[in-house]
């Protein structure tokens, strides 16, 4: 069996977890695709597709919402679903099925790992979670990971996976999924620091959005800035501003005890 997973991963949490399934799962060989810079693949080549994306108040990030507009209808391709939350995963899961099932795939797996907080202002909250995911979280995320291998292996028996039905908890029902305009009202304008600046372009070259030009220090288009946080949790120098984040609580890349556990 030959798979695929399409993930979106800001600050390489999504990206390790991906890592860590792949090198776990025995009855499919997978390769990972960035949807932010590789475009949409070839579907007809893969017998199972994979999506995984952190979540943004409680729903998927906009940028998997229009990858998955632009595939078109799959006609029943199996496909399982791995979304990254900090804080609350909220209807991430839910939201996400409902995506890829109205794109035309049959979702027969899907789950929420823990993982630590991305986003600068929960971790200004007091909520990094950075021990993430506790030992149980783990053992469940591994038993997912066994679970979606035993359907591989069933799917490459020839055996017919009906859609399965993802379910969230009580808890997380109660957190709507929000317009992912709240995340660009929390960043705010992004300002620039022209003294701290190296004019280094990793802000521009990380931008999923392409919102970021440098002349000769970075310029916003905030027309097509989501908000992502990228620019600010990436600028090594810490030039990259807010009227209320000024370079703390960044979280520009897996924390170490994290990679200690997904290695």
């Amino acid at each position: 069996m030959k798979g695929i997973i399409c993930y979106y991963s800001g600050s390489g949490n999504t990206k390790l977890a991906c890592n860590y399934l792949k090198n776990r799962i025995k009855n499919a060989d997978f390769e990972l695709h960035n949807i932010v810079r590789n475009g949409i693949p070839d579907f007809n080549k893969y017998d199972i597709v994979g999506f995984a994306a952190f979540t943004v108040f409680w729903a998927p990030p906009e940028l998997m919402y229009s990858f998955i507009d632009r595939i078109g209808n799959q006609s029943g391709k199996n496909a399982f679903i791995l979304n990254t939350f900090g804080a609350i995963s909220g209807r991430t899961l839910k939201v996400f099925g409902d995506l890829i099932k109205a794109a035309g795939f049959n979702v027969v797996s899907g789950f929420s790992f823990h993982t630590p907080e991305s986003y600068p202002p929960m971790r200004k909250k007091g909520l990094p979670f950075d021990k993430a995911p506790k030992e149980k979280e783990l053992e469940q995320f591994n038993a997912f990971i066994t679970d979606l291998d035993n359907i591989i292996n069933k799917l490459k028996n020839g055996k017919t996976i009906k859609n399965r039905k993802l379910k969230i908890s009580l808890f997380g029902r109660i957190f709507p999924a929000y317009e992912h305009t709240h995340a660009k009202k929390d960043f705010g304008i992004q300002k620039v620091d022209a003294e701290l600046c190296k004019e280094c372009a990793v802000c521009m070259n990380g931008c999923p959005y392409e919102a970021v030009t440098m002349n000769p220090k970075p310029v916003f288009n905030h027309d097509i800035c989501a908000g992502c946080w990228y620019c600010y949790n990436h600028c090594k120098s810490k030039a990259i501003y807010t009227d209320n984040f000024n370079g703390d609580y960044q979280y520009p890349k897996p924390k170490e005890e994290l990679l200690k556990k997904l290695l």
